[in-house]
């Protein structure tokens, strides 16, 4: 019997997934999971129920009324958990909080199998969960807690779900607690982690992309680039990656393979050092073509600290551009919580 993978996103940034049965309501096996969405009458009545399906196909049937969830609703992407049927992998995004669904974050372990320095950049992390491969969206990140100091880190995966090894790109930090447990970690060492979290992923395909990273936020645009490569994604997708420095700058081979397993993938980067011989100095509003906006019609995602993220936002407002949709997620270094939008 078929089954799907439904991820549902709450409001305070906690994703929890569940497997649904071919031919069961969502609902109910969000029950079976132990996770209690909102509802009241669970015959499609009251309409208590209703959350927003941002991906993937699904039955809604018309065991409903109109008060409930109307045609127009619907057609926007509304569903009501007590009648949606997936027929394949969602995404739902519930309009309340996971401790108010009496759930929470969920945590697993896992294995130091590389630690690799890039100049005193960034460090390459690469772990080997202890258990099943956990289950995120493109884009997520995890906290990451510190052996023996009491606290921990948030890191994008840099890697694609459904793998037991994951990776993560993690900005250097002098003295920072991450950085100086991971100067003399070796492999075999645990590490607890908590996730996935944040409502920074890759929604649909279904117009170009445009994608922004700044520095180290350059990994959840690894994870997502590896899923549309192994999606074989015919869209266009261009990437800008901005730096302060030319050692900033890492893991450009990797982008660069993107280039051989997607027809349509182009790539730049810029150094905001004016001091640099990279071809592209200053900003990565400086450098963000007009074919690549589209016109309008494009998904933006943009991945940096926070002065680069505000300052593409002003960019925007200040030139008229309003692409499709925009998620943002804005990270400082040695960040505990991020922000997204």
């Amino acid at each position: 019997m078929a089954s799907y993978n439904i991820a549902l996103n709450f409001e305070d940034g906690v994703t929890r997934f569940i497997n649904c049965k071919d031919g069961e309501k969502v609902l109910d096996a969000a029950y079976r999971s132990k996770i209690n969405l909102p509802m009241d009458c669970s015959n499609g009545v009251c309409g208590t129920c209703k959350c927003r399906a941002e991906s993937g196909s699904y039955e809604l049937g018309n065991d409903y009324i109109d008060d409930a969830l109307t045609v127009d609703e619907a057609e926007s992407g509304l569903i009501l958990t007590c009648q949606m049927k997936p027929t394949s992998d969602c995404v739902i995004a519930v309009s309340t909080t996971s401790v108010a669904c009496k759930t929470g974050q969920q945590t697993f372990a896992a294995t130091v199998a590389m630690v690799a320095q890039h100049n005193d950049a960034a460090i390459v992390l690469k772990l080997e969960v202890d258990a099943d491969a956990p289950a995120f969206l493109p884009g997520q990140y995890v906290n990451i807690a510190v052996p023996g100091s009491g606290q921990h880190r948030s890191y994008s995966f840099s890697t694609a779900p459904g793998e037991r090894r994951i990776g993560f790109l993690i900005k250097k930090i002098p003295g920072g607690v991450m950085s100086s447990w991971l100067e003399r970690a070796q492999g075999g060492e645990k590490l607890d982690l908590t996730g996935p979290l944040g409502s920074f992923y890759m929604r649909k395909v279904e117009r170009p992309l445009l994608f922004l990273a700044g520095g180290t936020g350059l990994a959840p645009f690894l994870s997502m680039l590896e899923v549309l490569a192994r999606e074989y994604s015919q869209q266009q997708i261009h990437l800008i990656y901005g730096v302060t420095r030319d050692l900033d700058l890492v893991l450009v081979d990797e982008i660069e393979a993107y280039t051989g397993r997607l027809p349509n993938f182009a790539y730049s980067t810029v150094v905001a050092d004016q001091a640099s011989n990279h071809p592209r100095k200053g900003w990565v509003t400086q450098h963000m073509p007009a074919e690549a906006l589209n016109g309008g019609e494009v998904d933006v995602y943009l991945c940096g600290p926070p002065p680069m993220v505000d300052a593409v936002r002003k960019h925007f407002d200040d030139n008229g551009v309003k692409p499709n949709s925009f998620y943002y997620e804005k990270f400082t270094p040695n960040a505990v919580a991020k922000e997204a939008a």
